[in-house]
């Protein structure tokens, strides 16, 4: 009975110290992890609240028109410049061929205010010459009228001397008049010239007028042109980039509006990294820190990386409804600010098979 009784009470020393013994195994344990987490976190800032982006490029037409031919499939790799679909072009090559009759016809109204600005000109020069030849004529003509008036005064003093007869008072009289009365129609005829000038002078003008307006017009018509041009070619959609096809929404037959979304260009060389750290991770991040990108899809492998830009504000601005702290009750929530991170390591094949959307673990090196 003794026996027994101490047995019983040996069990529980016993176990005592083995409990005692797990506790502070655990205790040390714990200390240890946290006390590793926590030198870890003086090192070390990490999110994953991350994924991976690429530059998308939607395809979206420039003119309005119905599709006759999509030459691209779901998923499809295209390199730059590929035609992914051809809109019907009839209408725009009809405009194509107006703008370039209406050039045409610009150009021959040209021709014809050119032609007449030059007859205008030669116009000028006749007249301008006419009234040199009448200057001339009338220059001579005046001194003829002197002499003749010298002679009739002459005479007139020999006639009431009667020194002379008559007739030779007469002849001298009809010829002072003569001489009056031919420089009268010169200068009338200089007169008629000058106004013919001046007429042709203002007809010259005009025509100079109609040359510029029709130039401006060649002008005007050439812009059609190439307007023409221009939204002919916009009928054949071609890729901006090389990259990947997403999901084709579009079928031959189906009227797109210019503007209109249909399908995007994802593309595959050039991803990148936006991790959304919590403001109170914001003190210690620099740009140019040491990354490691850890991706879902590739569990066990790190992908090298490094910090290259902070956004100007949190993600919440840039929310289609963001919120105003100014109205009804506020309640402080943690903001994210979103950071850009790039890959550094070109050798990293599998860098090239992340995708726009993947969630990655990142881990940012302070120090």
């Amino acid at each position: 009975m003794a026996t027994t009784q101490q047995s019983e009470e040996t069990t529980p020393k016993k176990r005592s110290k083995a409990f005692l013994v797990i506790l502070i195994l655990l205790v040390i344990l714990g200390g240890s992890f946290g006390i590793s987490k926590y030198i870890y976190s003086l090192h070390h800032e990490t999110t994953d609240d991350a994924q991976v982006e690429a530059n998308i490029n939607p395809i979206i037409p420039k003119v309005p028109g119905f599709v006759t031919e999509v030459r691209v499939n779901d998923n499809q790799v295209v390199k730059k410049g590929d035609t992914l679909m051809i809109l019907d072009d009839r209408d725009f090559k009809i405009r194509l061929e107006q703008a370039e009759a209406a050039l045409s016809a610009a150009e021959s109204s040209l021709v014809t205010a050119q032609a007449t600005a030059q007859a205008s000109k030669v116009g000028i020069g006749t007249s301008e010459a006419a009234i040199k030849t009448v200057d001339a004529q009338i220059d001579a003509a005046q001194v003829n009228v002197w002499r003749t008036t010298q002679d009739y005064n002459r005479y007139a003093n020999l006639f009431n001397d009667h020194s002379i007869t008559q007739q030779q008072f007469e002849q001298a009289k009809a010829a002072k008049e003569t001489a009056e009365k031919q420089l009268q129609v010169l200068q009338q005829q200089k007169a008629q010239a000058a106004q013919q000038t001046n007429t042709v002078t203002s007809q010259s003008r005009a025509t100079s007028t109609q040359v510029g307006t029709a130039e401006a017009n060649i002008k005007l018509r050439q812009v059609d042109v190439e307007n023409a041009k221009l939204n002919l070619s916009y009928t054949v959609i071609t890729s901006p980039a090389d990259g990947v096809i997403s999901k084709v929404n579009v079928q031959p037959g189906q009227f797109l509006q210019a503007g209109q979304a249909t399908f995007s260009v994802v593309q595959d060389q050039g991803v990148w990294v936006v991790a959304n750290f919590k403001e109170t991770q914001f003190d210690e991040l620099r740009i140019g820190q040491k990354v490691i990108v850890e991706v879902d899809a590739f569990p066990g492998h790190e992908f090298e990386a490094r910090l290259t830009s902070f956004s100007p504000a949190t993600g919440s601005r840039f929310a289609l409804l963001p919120p105003d702290n100014a109205s009804g009750n506020f309640v402080k929530t943690v903001q994210r600010l979103p950071v850009k991170i790039e890959f550094t390591d070109t050798k990293d094949s599998l860098v090239n098979q992340l995708k726009a959307g993947m969630n990655v673990d990142v881990d940012v090196h302070l120090n």
